[in-house]
């Protein structure tokens, strides 16, 4: 399964990357994001590291919707979808696919957030780089995991069922919430308190949505009741 979902991601990144714009939109929604709260601070003020890792995770969860918009529109115009339910595929695989592709676009649109963070918003890395990068792989792969669930849900269905997304969103929550609290520890060189309990809620939300992904998605995917 996991061979043939790295074929899957490899193929979504060419399309995404090749053709889609989901991408180009997540970057920019974002950067115009971070400007527009960068406005907003009064002149010779800094925006506190709290709000900063708040802008930040809010552009990135924006982004995670184009994201993933693109990656199941793509498919569905180009009839990929069709091909892959006719094929000896795994569901499973298509799932593992697309999270490992939103991924990535995800990371790649946080390359872009990062700096611009700390050109708009006045903010130094100053707390321990390595539990920077931990956060944000952690929070990236949970809003990845739910991200395919998402775009499985709303991708080929009438505007009523794509309404479940909206429900489905504040899930992610949680796991923004943890993110935010730990890097505005890595901000401002003082980590939280409480910044243990967040990391496991992080890892508890990775483990709960991955497993929810890995056995909802063939239902979703396929429109199975």
């Amino acid at each position: 399964m996991l061979r043939r979902g790295g074929y899957i991601a490899a193929k979504d990144l060419r399309l995404a990357v090749g053709g889609g714009q989901g991408l180009v939109q997540a970057v920019l929604l974002g950067l115009l994001l971070i400007f527009l709260f960068s406005l907003s601070r009064p002149t010779a003020e800094l925006v506190s590291p709290q709000a900063a890792a708040a802008i930040f995770w809010l552009a990135s969860s924006f982004g995670l919707v184009l994201v993933f918009n693109d990656l199941f529109s793509l498919e569905e115009g180009q009839g990929c979808r069709l091909g892959l339910l006719s094929s000896p595929v795994p569901e499973h695989a298509v799932w593992l696919g697309k999270g490992l592709a939103g991924f990535a676009l995800l990371l790649l649109s946080q390359a872009v957030f990062l700096p611009a963070a700390a050109v708009f918003l006045g903010q130094d890395l100053k707390g321990d780089i390595g539990v920077m990068l931990l956060t944000l792989i952690g929070v990236d792969w949970g809003l990845a995991a739910l991200g395919a669930l998402l775009g499985a849900l709303a991708q080929g269905q009438g505007a009523r069922e794509s309404l479940f997304s909206v429900i489905l969103f504040p899930l992610l929550l949680p796991v923004l919430l943890g993110g935010i609290r730990i890097f505005a520890g890595s901000f401002s060189g003082e980590a939280a308190m409480d910044q243990q309990l967040w990391a496991g809620i992080i890892v508890a939300f990775d483990a709960v949505f991955t497993a929810a992904g890995a056995f909802l998605f063939p239902y979703l995917y396929t429109g199975e009741e």
